[in-house]
């Protein structure tokens, strides 16, 4: 089913005109190999360009529509018209000028099988270059000596004959074409496309996904004999004829490498397409799925906007989006030599964003004063369960894939995210925005009686008669009490007792009671009443006797109390 979907991926893209088409791919360039028609050096241009990055520019290379690269290993094998200078020049910084000799004979004799019958100017100079060019004096060369330290640097250089670029030849295009079609090998039904068709043994890598290996993992690896199976070797386990692991991997890579519309969950990287390949869809699930800037101009009320009318079916035409588009959303994490998936969602794009809504409406809670965030994004919840002052502040991976998993299908949250924010609230005694914000959102979808609706409210709950939340409202009183008292006390009652209050609240809400007391009595008569009243109202809720130990729903009803009451004693007058 991924691969398949990878597959069509390709094809859309292809048909839009917006990727390589088979055998070719891009890739990053350094400079141009400048040759005369008899083959002779006129220079080694520089083609690196000027890139914005931050608030600096910098010289990066060009990405270039080349032949697709041969098979990473440690076999010779040379690319056809663009390599490095091992390839191309017989020389190198690895220490092993034998073996970078016969890397250029090969690249030479590569050359010569494909471009012996082109008759034009291009390729005649190409082979002439390779005839003449002599390894053990390459430092002779005046061009190559000038630039040789970035050249063997594991630079890639391409062919520039006369002006023109060997790439864009129509003539060596075909050549390269012919040869890249005729290719020998077991034929097998492929399990992508059904049809027969020569049958990769080994697929081409897969790029960019966070901490895999830089040179590249596949999804679809099989290399020990445990993992085989009726005698079969490494990807004849699983069948995938060659043009579909050319489609499926281009795609995937052209989605990674688009840095602008992947999200990173934890270990997870994470990238998302539609049916027909139209940028606008990953353009705004970047921003509605992720929080991620909008590429299009839009606002957190137009997106929003946008998020409401497509989970209720309706089109955004000015947008290009329709709700019934297929949407796929897949999440890959690194596995020493290979990459896991961690999920693959497919639905229909308004479906999707009705579940993303869904999660939205349900984290919606009070803004404390400080913060202008509208909707909270994935990265942020997950960031609630880590120490920040670790060394390490890596969310748990499957707690991570866990939870974004859930937002996106619309089912339960994963029991390990509450235990992460609650595990932080009891370590640090503060409950903000977004660990209250997670709190709701997991009863409200993961149905509790222990902290029920009344109490899962988006701001203060004064009707409500939940033991819990009251105890956590009326600890918020008695901290305001304290501060009233002792203004700028950099310590309050909520460093000492927050935990012990929520956990146990019989044996800390007598001490709570006995200290309110105490600094009641320093304020002045307005304060006393006004504050007296609304304990003697809570405490009418509450009755004679504490509760002896409360369950991890009841401190969440506690901390949202606690929350709830803080952030109303914030509210300007006016508001009130």
């Amino acid at each position: 089913m991924i691969l398949q979907a990878l597959a069509k991926y390709y094809d859309d893209m292809l048909s839009r005109g917006d990727i390589s088409a088979p055998g070719w791919g891009k890739s990053k360039v350094n400079f141009a190999l400048c040759l005369d028609e008899s083959g002779n050096i006129t220079d080694i241009a520089s083609l690196l360009v000027d890139t914005v990055v931050g608030k600096k520019t910098v010289k990066r290379r060009q990405m270039i529509d080349l032949p697709l690269t041969a098979k990473a290993g440690s076999s010779i094998s040379p690319n056809f018209i663009w390599d490095n200078s091992t390839y191309f020049f017989g020389v190198d910084k690895k220490g092993k000028p034998k073996r970078s000799i016969e890397c250029f004979e090969e690249s030479k004799k590569f050359h010569h099988e494909l471009l012996d019958e082109v008759n034009n100017t291009v390729s005649k100079a190409i082979l002439s270059f390779f005839d003449s060019w002599n390894p053990e004096k390459a430092l002779e060369n005046p061009f190559l000596s000038k630039v040789y330290d970035e050249v063997t640097e594991n630079a890639n250089l391409v062919f520039r004959v006369c002006g023109r670029y060997a790439h864009e030849d129509e003539e060596i295009k075909k050549v390269w074409q012919n040869h890249y079609n005729k290719k020998d090998g077991v034929k097998m039904q492929c399990l992508v496309t059904g049809k027969e068709d020569t049958i990769e043994a080994t697929h081409p890598v897969i790029k960019g996904v966070k901490d895999a290996q830089s040179s590249g993992a596949a999804i679809v690896s099989f290399n020990a004999p445990a993992f085989c199976s009726y005698g079969h070797e490494q990807n004849f386990n699983a069948p995938v004829g060659s043009s579909a692991a050319f489609a499926y991997t281009t795609a995937i890579n052209h989605l990674l490498a688009d840095k602008n519309h992947v999200q990173y969950i934890g270990d997870t990287t994470v990238t998302f397409w539609a049916d027909g390949a139209e940028p606008e869809y990953r353009d705004f699930a970047f921003s509605a799925l992720f929080g991620g800037e909008s590429s299009q101009g839009l606002t957190d009320d137009d997106i929003s906007a946008a998020l409401k009318r497509l989970s209720e079916g309706l089109p955004c035409e000015e947008l290009g989006l329709d709700p019934e588009k297929p949407f796929y959303i897949l999440g890959l994490a690194p596995s020493a030599a290979r990459i896991s998936v961690r999920f693959f969602l497919r639905n229909s794009f308004g479906k999707i964003m009705k579940n993303v809504n869904d999660h939205n409406e349900r984290m919606k809670i009070k803004k404390s004063f400080e913060d202008d965030r509208e909707t909270i994004p994935i990265w942020v919840m997950l960031r609630e369960t880590v120490n920040l002052n670790s060394k390490s502040k890596a969310p748990s991976p499957a707690m991570a894939g866990a939870t974004a998993r859930a937002i996106f299908s619309g089912t339960r949250y994963p029991a390990s995210l509450l235990e992460g924010v609650m595990l932080r609230i009891r370590a640090e005694s503060k409950v903000n925005r977004n660990r209250a914000a997670i709190i709701k959102a997991y009863y409200l979808k993961n149905e509790n009686k222990d902290c029920p609706k009344e109490v899962l409210t988006v701001s203060l709950n004064e009707n409500s008669t939940n033991v819990a939340y009251t105890l956590g409202r009326l600890f918020s009183v008695y901290e305001a009490v304290q501060q009233a008292a002792n203004p700028g006390i950099n310590a309050t009652i909520k460093d000492k007792y927050f935990n012990s209050a929520a956990a146990r609240p019989a044996s800390i809400f007598p001490i709570l009671g006995n200290l309110a007391q105490k600094h009641l009595r320093k304020l002045e008569k307005g304060k006393q009443i006004y504050f007296d009243r609304q304990i003697s109202e809570l405490k009418s809720i509450l009755g004679e006797e504490y509760p002896q130990t409360m369950n991890l729903a009841k401190q969440g009803s506690f901390d949202l109390g606690y929350y709830h009451q803080t952030q109303y004693r914030y509210t300007k007058k006016e508001d009130k």
